[in-house]
């Protein structure tokens, strides 16, 4: 990988490739005073009023920056490394390596939450952590006054649903959502039936008196790419046929199709959902349907093994983050007589935990 000039040009080379980096592009990037509101960062850019025949009039390489002068009077000097970052599309969030894991994790990174934590280092290391594992818990949060909304926010924007900003997960009578419930509930990611489904669910324990109710976590992650595997005809149904997922509820019907295992446009793992008691089958070819339901029970005998499965108590001030485009979260039962079990929840979305990450990594220069 390297940057070549030629005749007052510049070229990108990388495999055998070269490719002309186009001068409009060179010129966008210009930072001096009055280009760019040192205030904001942002650009006082108006592409109307821009010469259309840019050209290069100077150009200097060295080591680490590329110095270039243009028809304009325009001066840039750009860093050679932000130059191949922008080629290769890197986001720095998205190149954290997932780490899989089944139920042998444990010794898994916990953080104290203390006095401006979320401008600390340690910040920092807890979100590397999160897209590393797909949650991360943090210790001796606060319990009063609905903090969970104070920390959710310090972070980003609280993602508000029909369950409102917040929720409290406790037995109720006449509930809307199994969840308000001391029985058990299988590994499950919440709000499939959303669109888009929210990315990150916080869960804040603020009393748990009872022996039982302990938290389950499953890796999606780990346990698709375990389909894929031993079982590629399963993962293949289970990617390319869309279900209906449907929550009602005596105010509100909501309603989204989805594959139960989405993949991006290079045919990577993105997203699960899985709610069985939440999802509608869609009435195709019989020998489809045959094939589908072989693999939704696979995949589903895979999620409730105790293979994938860890288990822990959530301790009163515990603050469990969870990917729920990557993890399967539930419950064990438990009864309801031996006191109380409190927890509250909320979600974000990735742009606040990306927005954060990056903005800690440039404030420690990591």
């Amino acid at each position: 990988m390297k940057i070549e000039l030629k005749n007052k040009k510049v070229f990108f080379e990388n495999q055998g490739s070269k490719k002309e980096i186009h001068p409009f592009w060179l010129r966008e990037r210009v930072n001096g005073d009055s280009f760019v509101d040192k205030k904001t960062q942002q650009r006082l850019f108006d592409p109307t009023k821009l010469k259309e025949d840019i050209e290069i009039d100077n150009l200097n390489l060295s080591k680490d920056f590329l110095e270039v002068t243009f028809n304009d009077g325009a001066y840039i000097k750009l860093a050679i490394q932000n130059i191949l970052k922008e080629f290769f599309n890197i986001n720095e969030v998205k190149y954290i390596d997932k780490v899989e894991w089944d139920s042998s994790l444990n010794n898994f990174n916990n953080f104290e939450f203390k006095e401006n934590f979320f401008e600390e280092k340690e910040m920092y290391e807890a979100l590397v952590s999160f897209y590393r594992y797909g949650f991360v818990i943090f210790k001796k949060v606060p319990t009063k006054n609905n903090f969970i909304v104070n920390f959710a926010n310090s972070i980003g924007s609280i993602r508000r649903t029909n369950f409102g900003e917040f929720f409290n997960v406790k037995s109720k009578p006449n509930p809307n959502d199994l969840a308000y419930t001391s029985l058990s509930l299988a590994p499950h990611t919440d709000n499939p039936y959303r669109n888009p489904v929210p990315c990150i669910q916080m869960l804040h324990c603020i009393e748990n008196e009872v022996s039982g109710g302990l938290s389950t976590l499953v890796d999606g992650f780990t346990v698709t790419q375990k389909l894929k595997k031993d079982f590629p005809d399963f993962y293949k149904v289970l990617s390319e046929i869309k279900v209906r997922f449907q929550f009602i509820d005596q105010s509100v019907v909501l309603e989204d199709w989805a594959e139960m295992i989405k993949l991006d446009e290079n045919g990577n793992f993105k997203q699960v959902r899985f709610s069985p008691r939440l999802d509608f089958v869609p009435l195709i070819d019989k020998e489809k349907l045959e094939i589908y339901y072989s693999a939704r029970k696979k995949i589903s005998e895979l999620y409730n093994s105790n293979q994938y499965k860890i288990e822990f108590k959530l301790s009163q001030g515990d603050l469990l983050m969870m990917d729920n485009y990557r993890l399967l979260h539930g419950r064990t039962s438990y009864d309801a007589n031996e006191g109380n079990r409190f927890l509250q929840g909320c979600y974000i979305d990735y742009d606040s935990t990306e927005g954060k990450l990056k903005h800690l990594r440039r404030k420690f220069n990591l």
